[in-house]
């Protein structure tokens, strides 16, 4: 049954005022939220007042020399954290649901476990094992006669030591992702394919093209993830050195810090726009993909 006859199908099945419950709360918590938030990005505003100004908001937080320099970290980010969770997790979750690993849960659960902790938690926690006299990590180093560098301290490395610690808590939802679509594989299927070529053909032949949907879902929510990013970001380094590691989301929290609510809400719409504009097109190409398996 194709999608087209599916979706008539439903639409015969159940009446049109069921989706009016959906529809008013989608409208009262999304659409009026994202419209307020264009009108208010064009004023100057407070808790009391709004002057509306047009689009200089939008002129003043894009000619911010910040905004370039968070705007080119959050892709970078996104990109680094997003791409390392795909690859890596498949490799996890391809060791994990093999035969020969003992202790299968075991392993899952140790990898899963830092997704259960609070994000301001594990960037405090990696924020001292950082440190570059005293951290656990650089003491390592030491004890092998190495010379750890300064991992939050040094604008080069900052942004990509918080994003080596957002892979770390990050992977376990992947890797559960991708074991659900590899153990859903029909056994003779991996019988045949292991059977005809060993571990490699498996994989190649077998797993790989089958996990697809798995992969898209990590793919996506991993890249939109990489692109919200703030909370790990300031609990390790507030953005800094300087501007080395500020993103969008970091910028916005500022300006509304410094009271600039009107420019902070720009910003808002930005990132709401450049999430939209990735994700949009990326979601659609998905679902095409999905289609044609």
């Amino acid at each position: 049954m194709n999608s087209k006859k599916h979706s008539q199908i439903m639409l015969k099945t159940y009446p049109h005022w069921f989706y009016i419950p959906a529809g008013i709360i989608f409208c009262i918590f999304f659409v009026l939220p994202t419209v307020l938030a264009f009108y208010f990005s064009l004023t100057r505003w407070t808790l009391f007042d709004a002057t509306f100004i047009g689009l200089k908001n939008y002129q003043t937080f894009l000619s911010n020399p910040m905004m370039v320099t968070s705007l080119k970290n959050t892709i970078v980010y996104a990109v680094i954290t997003s791409g390392s969770k795909v690859v890596l997790a498949l490799l996890l979750a391809v060791l994990f649901t093999s035969s020969a690993v003992k202790l299968k849960t075991v392993h899952r659960s140790i990898v899963f476990f830092p997704t259960l902790i609070s994000t301001v938690a594990v960037g405090i926690t990696f924020s001292a094992l950082m440190q570059p006299s005293y951290g656990l990590i650089n003491n390592v180093f030491a004890f092998f006669g190495l010379t750890g560098p300064d991992w939050l301290g040094n604008p080069r490395l900052a942004l990509y030591s918080v994003a080596l610690v957002d892979i770390w808590r990050g992977i376990g939802i992947a890797l559960i992702i991708y074991i659900a679509g590899i153990i859903s594989i029909s056994d003779q299927l991996l019988d045949a394919a292991r059977l005809e070529g060993g571990a490699w053909v498996k994989f190649r032949h077998v797993i790989l093209p089958l996990s697809r949907n798995s992969m898209f879902t990590v793919i996506l929510l991993s890249f939109i993830g990489g692109l919200r990013t703030f909370d790990l970001i300031w609990s390790m380094t507030h953005g800094g050195p300087g501007f080395s590691s500020d993103v969008l989301t970091s910028v916005i929290f500022k300006q509304y810090g410094a009271g600039f609510y009107g420019l902070s809400t720009a910003g808002n719409v930005v990132l709401f726009l450049l999430v939209t504009v990735i994700a949009y097109p990326m979601m659609s190409f998905f679902n095409r993909k999905e289609l044609d398996l």
